[in-house]
This record gives C-alpha cells, structure tokens and sequence, in this order.
C-alpha cells in the first residue's frame, strides 16, 4: 500500500497490526483511576494526620498541669475562631474527638501508616473502644485487609475481637496450634440456614458461598476441597472441609458437627490430620492442623484434653444470633470465663509479650513507613 508524504512515496506494509482502541481506553482509564485513588488516599492521610496534629498539640500545650482546670473554655474559643475561617470541621465536639484520637494514637509512626488505609472515619468508630489491645486489633484487621467502615463496624459489632481472644485462651504455648488464628464462637447466621437443618446443608451453604465464610473464617484462609476422601486399609473417610492459610503455610481440617462436642472426636480429627500430613503436605509447607466446629463447646472439656497440643482447636458456631443486648451479654460472658481460664492456668503470654501478634508496626520503628 502506498502513503503519500512531503519528500516523496512511502511504502507501508499491509500486516502494519492495526491498533486495539479498546485495549487502549481500558488501559489510560486505568491508570487515570489508579492514580485518582492514590491521590485520594494521599489526601485523606493528610488530612488525618492534621487531625492528629491538631489534637496533640491543643493537648500538649493548651491543656497540660495547670491550664486544665479552663481547658474546656480555651477549646470553645479555639473552636469558634477556626469555625470562622474552616467551617463546621472544627466544632467543638470535633476538636474533642481530635484530642482523644491523638491521646489514645500516640505514635505518629502508627497513625501515618494506618492513615494510608483508614480514614478519618474509621478513626472515629475506633475511639469509643476501651480496650487498647482492641483497638489495635481492629485497626490492624481492617488496614490488612482493606476494610471499609462499614466492614470495621460490623467487626465490632459482632465482636471479633473477644472471639478471637476466647479462642486464644485454648491455646498454650507448648501447643502446636498457632494463636490469632480461629475465632470462637463462629457466627454462621449469614446462610439463613432453617430450623433442624443437617450438617450437609451447613457443608453446602459454605462450599456454595465459600467468599462470604472466609470473611468469618478469617484472614489468609483460602478453600481446597470438600468432603476429602481419605483411604487407609481399604476403609474410605473423609473430612468435611479443607482449607490452606498462605500466612501460616498450613492445611487446615475443618469437621463440622451437630450438637455438644464429644471427646471422641479427637481421634477422628487426628486420624485426618495424620493423614494430611503424609500424603497431603508439600516442602516447606508446616504441619496441618484441625478445627472442630460444633453447636457447643464443651469448653472445660477441651482444657482437660489439651487438644492444642495435637494441633486441634474446637470452637461453636451459631446459625441464629439473639438479640443484639443478648449477643453481647453472651460474648462477654464466655470471654469473661475465657480470661478466668488464663488467668488459672497463667501460661498464656502477657500482652508485652511477642504472643504471634502481627502488628503493623511490629519490627519496632525503624521502617520509613
């Protein structure tokens, strides 16, 4: 094909590969949006910082030793003259809920990292929170794994924090199962499953929703296989479900069970986890461990058995949540009796301690982040 130019013809080979617009638009718009988000995400983690710096220094220097006793008055008409100039950001109840994120965040290294994925917002739902260590909890579940508000609302509404904490206080520290790792109770509601259902359709309301499990399972889990058949001697078994956690680098055996736990179901999950481990783990892979699901824990039982020892957790899931004052009179219930159980048995390491909690910042603050 010829193409006319000012210095003469040029020759232009008809297999020139034309041009895929389409593929194109899709790839300017996505850089267009990756860069919109980062710069969204940038400017909200200044703001929260200025947040932050705000709050800490009215602190610091307006209200420390003597000047507390007006330090209300003095934030009122700090609020008033910047309400003149910024608006409605700074009212007085909002320069107060400066003051409390900046006294109960007092490393600026952790606000500055976990301002690249929370907002001011989350901030905010994480400041009537008490506890620090919850705190922390849930502001490194949702900066790992990218939640929303209305995801870290949920997270604490449905207590995740002391279900993982109940879970925790089966563990030892001679035990093979690793803490932070399962919850307990396990709050399976979200499958509407009906009155008298069996433990098939529990199997297959997870295996068919498998994403919405793992968001309760937790962090890292990602699904095998179901009902994982299992020859020995010319006898068939098999376990209900099998997952894998790329943290851990561990296959994990999940049996679901009707009714109360019964210590008989040791020997099965050992059997399964014996079997695993010999046929099933791959190099450099860690030993699995197993995950007994049942309606009731039978928990001083499951201390008498010391089942972490062989790697075994049990926990309860309930298909049915009461009422929200009911819910949270059990949990902390269960999570009471769970801190007496630590505090008997006073193996379980201190908060100080290093406990396998994987903290953001847990490498102390030497990184630039």
């Amino acid at each position: 094909m010829d193409k006319q130019t000012n210095g003469g013809t040029e020759l232009v080979s008809d297999k020139t590969p034309a041009i895929d617009e389409g593929a194109l638009f899709e790839h300017v718009v996505n850089i267009i949006e990756r860069r919109k988000f980062r710069a969204a995400s940038y400017a909200n983690s200044e703001v929260t910082l200025m947040f932050w710096e705000v709050g800490q220094h009215i602190d610091s220097v307006l209200l420390e030793g003597e000047r507390a006793a007006y330090g209300r008055q003095i934030v009122a008409t700090l609020s008033q003259q910047l309400m003149e100039r910024y608006g409605n950001m700074f009212e007085r109840t909002k320069i107060t809920r400066m003051i409390k994120f900046a006294k109960l965040f007092p490393d600026t290294a952790i606000v500055a990292t976990l301002s690249q994925q929370l907002s001011w917002s989350h901030f905010q739902d994480l400041l009537p929170i008490k506890s620090e260590e919850a705190r922390l909890f849930y502001a490194n579940n949702a900066y790992e794994c990218h939640h929303g508000v209305r995801a870290l609302r949920k997270q604490i509404s449905r207590k995740a924090f002391e279900r993982r904490e109940i879970a925790n206080s089966h563990i030892t520290e001679e035990g093979d199962v690793p803490f932070n790792v399962f919850r307990d109770p396990y709050l399976l509601d979200i499958f509407g499953l009906k009155e008298n259902y069996l433990e098939a359709d529990l199997e297959k309301a997870i295996v068919t929703d498998v994403k919405r499990f793992i968001l309760e399972f937790g962090h890292g889990f990602a699904f095998v296989d179901e009902q994982v058949r299992m020859v020995m001697d010319g006898d068939d078994f098999k376990l209900d479900l099998l997952f894998y956690n790329r943290e851990l680098r561990r296959l994990v055996a999940v049996e679901l069970k009707l009714g109360k736990f019964k210590p008989s179901y040791k020997g099965q999950m050992e059997f399964y986890l014996r079997w695993l481990d010999k046929f099933e783990r791959k190099l450099g892979e860690n030993a699995p461990i197993g995950l007994i699901l049942c309606t009731e824990a039978s928990r001083d039982q499951i201390e008498l058995m010391e089942l972490d020892k062989m790697g075994i957790a049990v926990a309860e899931y309930w298909t049915v949540l009461p009422s929200k004052t009911e819910f949270e009179r059990k949990i902390g219930e269960i999570y009471s009796e769970a801190q007496e159980r630590l505090l008997r048995r006073r193996t379980l390491p201190s908060n100080n301690c290093k406990k396998q909690i994987d903290y953001y910042l847990e490498s102390s603050g030497d990184d630039d982040e």
